[in-house]
């Protein structure tokens, strides 16, 4: 898919991370991150809260396919995607943080709204 971020990482490294990192933030609402990486998980939650929505069989086979536990699977079809029914996009913030201290990578928080 053109346009997609490489991030400096390999296609499958890449996939792990991204995979990790929506799980994460399903699970715990907030994630302190670099811009970069926070609106290409941005792109993918959202992508899976609109699925969710959909509450099918098929659509949780697909949830389960890319986000790592069963039970933020489970969270974002009970929890989640109930609370943004009402809702067409935009279910995550990205608030930049400031430059990195080590390497000066600029920084954000991605949460949940």
């Amino acid at each position: 898919m053109p346009g997609t971020r490489k991030l400096g990482r390999t296609a499958d490294h890449r996939t792990a991370m991204l995979r990790a990192m929506v799980t994460y933030l399903l699970e715990n609402g907030k994630i302190e991150t670099t811009v970069t990486r926070a609106k290409e998980v941005r792109a993918m939650t959202e992508k899976y809260i609109t699925l969710a929505k959909d509450n099918t069989l098929h659509s949780k086979r697909q949830s389960m396919a890319f986000i790592t536990k069963e039970a933020v699977v489970k969270k974002l079809y009970d929890e989640i995607a109930p609370k943004y029914a009402d809702r067409n996009g935009g279910y995550c913030r990205i608030t930049k943080t400031g430059p990195r201290r080590g390497d000066a990578a600029e920084m954000a928080i991605i949460e949940l709204i």
